[in-house]
């Protein structure tokens, strides 16, 4: 059994797990867009991009995430939750929290926490809340 996190954007899905990946070293994310639906179904949904991602998967180090844009025009930005990525060292925390920074909403710089040298969370330009540390204990 797992659980695996899905993400909801507002038609920056593609963008979002691109970014990720360069962000976290990751390999190229498997996404699935409308344009692969059949015919059928195409049909039945005329309105929404044939661009647009349908299902996106990725892994982030071990852990694998899904994503969609949501082209039902519920799309709520994140809250009550975030995502949580440990970082090998201080370097790679740093650069993480950065990158996830550029065009969203820093809500808690990276400072030493009692449980770990490095501790921030931020809310990224794609809506998508993030707790970002370094491994280790504080020392």
């Amino acid at each position: 059994m797992e659980a695996t996190p899905y993400l909801f954007f507002k038609g920056t899905c593609r963008e979002a797990f691109e970014t990720y990946a360069k962000v976290f070293g990751s390999p190229e994310p498997d996404l699935m867009t409308y344009a692969n639906l059949p015919e059928a179904d195409k049909a039945q949904m005329p309105d929404i991009p044939a661009d647009a991602v349908m299902h996106g998967s990725m892994k982030i180090g071990e852990s694998l995430i899904y994503g969609s844009d949501d082209m039902m025009g519920e799309f709520i930005p994140m809250a009550g939750c975030s995502m949580a990525a440990t970082l090998p060292d201080e370097a790679a925390t740093r650069a993480a929290f950065e990158a996830l920074a550029e065009g969203g909403e820093v809500r808690m710089p990276l400072m030493p926490m009692f449980w770990t040298p490095l501790f921030g969370t931020l809310t990224d330009r794609f809506g998508i809340r993030w707790m970002v540390m370094a491994e280790g204990e504080q020392g």
